[in-house]
């Protein structure tokens, strides 16, 4: 991952802890309303991926466990991961674009609410993504996947085979002025497909077919059991891209900031058709992209007043994630869009700038939440990122910065740390180090766990390892009365 020039080691913040009667009259464990549900409290935990489903997008009895062990620390609510809403290949992650996927989804909503003993809330995140191929290897590219056009002919003379074998031998610079920017981009980093491929009928296609697929996925999701849907226009993805300033699509989809928010505000309009009036819809988007050229929060409060607008029951902040910076992967690999400038933004660590990584998001979203509030809407807004104490927390909300305050890596870290703090128990937690074994894991694709407990007690006959046999894929419970601390392995 992308670290900031001469990065500063920031220590973790080491909170007093409040008794259960402070908790009581705070803020984070009051209610509130999403549109038709009401939240027990204002803790969150965000989507995350964690490579368990089957390679069929099905529910495993690893996923009902993940989801499970979250569960038992009884967060407001819990939004499942990414899960695909076209019934495409996607490897390990769970899928929601076909009839087939609603049995094991309803089983996972049955775990949560037994687990939860009926607290937590439960929303799952819905997604569209384009394909994206591994970085071949030049002879491969050249050999097989190079289109032949008269632009090569007309810089390299020869037979198209000639031409093939002549790029092989050339250094990069000869073939950087020989390929056009996709093209070497091709090479360099793997082919992805982009929303303003309009040569390409199905993305050509994709403000007609989004909007009924994403209404199916949702209908879908109810009928699982599910409280809401939480749309995913955030990061690298199909929707994100619709948001994005890069997006330059002539097509009424792109350009202006009304272009942009088009397809985004049609699907939603298309799931709150399907699913009624009833049932929570929000979404995933960005606060910033964080790359050159990208959107940035003027862009990002103009989508939050029109998806608040729209109708939609709450709004979820992320930053960056996002393709265009990546790091370039090996040869066989796939790029990975937290690797770059705008990755790190987004998942930011101890090793940061001045600014440091703890609610490193909220300034942002405190900046759109001002603007969703000035055009009169009461939308709840869901902020994230490096938060891991109670103190951050309550005074995120005592400045009306945000209206729900979300934790991911914490969360990872300490199931139990929602509980813990609500019993007054603070101390007891085990405090994530933001060091990002987690992500590291995510980015080659391995089961995520903390590092904090994966090899805790994994001889016992109860606990499930993780496909390496050396992990556990769940934290152990808590015993009352034991510190956990912040150790380090």
């Amino acid at each position: 991952m992308w670290h900031p020039p001469s990065p500063i080691k920031h220590a973790i913040p080491q909170p007093s802890w409040p008794t259960k009667d402070q908790v009581s009259r705070g803020l984070w464990f009051r209610p509130i309303s999403l549109g038709p549900v009401e939240l027990a409290e204002r803790t969150w935990v965000p989507a995350m991926v964690p490579w368990r489903a089957t390679e069929d997008g099905y529910v495993t009895d690893a996923v009902l466990d993940w989801y499970r062990r979250f569960a038992q620390g009884q967060p407001g609510a819990i939004v499942v991961e990414a899960t695909g809403v076209r019934d495409v290949k996607s490897g390990p992650l769970l899928r929601i674009g076909h009839d087939r996927f609603v049995p094991g989804l309803r089983r996972l909503v049955e775990t949560v609410r037994r687990a939860s003993d009926g607290r937590t809330r439960l929303f799952i995140q819905t997604i569209d993504f384009q394909t994206i191929r591994r970085r071949p290897a030049p002879e491969r590219f050249f050999g097989e996947f190079l289109a032949i056009t008269d632009r090569h002919r007309e810089r390299v003379s020869g037979s198209d085979a000639a031409i093939r074998a002549r790029l092989m031998d050339m250094s990069d610079d000869e073939r950087r002025a020989v390929l056009t920017d996709r093209e070497w981009q091709s090479l360099e980093y793997g082919h992805r497909e982009l929303i303003t491929d309009l040569a390409l009928p199905h993305m050509r296609d994709l403000p007609r077919t989004l909007p009924g697929t994403f209404a199916a996925a949702a209908v879908r999701a109810r009928e699982a059991g599910f409280d809401g849907v939480e749309l995913h226009y955030a990061h690298a993805y199909t929707m994100a891209s619709f948001l994005s300033a890069l997006n330059d699509r002539p097509d009424g989809y792109g350009l202006t900031l009304e272009g942009r928010a088009r397809l985004p505000l049609e699907v939603y309009r298309a799931v709150r058709a399907a699913v009624g009036s009833d049932w929570v819809v929000g979404c995933r988007f960005l606060s910033d992209e964080c790359i050159p050229g990208g959107g940035t929060v003027d862009d990002a409060a103009y989508f939050a007043v029109a998806f608040a607008g729209a109708g939609m029951d709450f709004l979820s902040l992320s930053r960056g994630g996002k393709f265009e910076d990546a790091k370039q992967p090996k040869v066989g690999w796939a790029a990975y869009p937290y690797t770059g400038r705008s990755g790190y933004e987004c998942i930011p660590t101890v090793r940061s700038d001045a600014a440091g990584p703890f609610g490193r998001n909220v300034e942002a979203v405190a900046f759109i939440r001002h603007r969703v509030r000035a055009a009169g809407q009461a939308t709840p807004v869901v902020v994230c990122g490096g938060i891991s104490t109670y103190q951050q927390a309550e005074a995120i909300l005592a400045r009306g910065q945000a209206d729900i305050v979300a934790s991911a890596r914490q969360t990872l870290a300490d199931p139990d740390w929602f509980m813990k703090v609500r019993s007054g128990k603070g101390a007891e937690i085990r405090r994530c180090v933001f060091t990002n074994y987690c992500e590291g894991l995510d980015l080659v694709h391995k089961q995520v766990t903390c590092k904090l407990w994966d090899r805790e007690a994994i001889d016992d006959a109860d606990v499930v390892l993780a496909n390496d046999g050396r992990r556990r894929l769940t934290a152990p419970p808590w015993r009352h009365g034991s510190a956990s601390g912040s150790e380090t392995r």
